[in-house]
């Protein structure tokens, strides 16, 4: 698999991931969308490559 992002972009990935994961856990309801969201975001950082910008044709790195 071609990497498709750049380091700016996966430590991006990474601390928003990491917000909206802290998010899901300490808030009730349909937070648990954002958490899912986080890791879907953490996956791809530490993978390096983005399936909707490679969709779009898009890369950063």
């Amino acid at each position: 698999m071609e990497k498709n992002l750049a380091t700016w972009d996966r430590a991006l990935r990474v601390v928003i991931g990491l917000i909206l994961i802290y998010l899901a856990f300490t808030n009730g309801g349909m937070w648990w969308v954002l958490g899912i969201i986080g890791l879907v975001l953490i996956g791809s950082a530490i993978t390096g490559f983005c399936l909707l910008y490679k969709v779009v044709g898009f890369r950063t790195g």
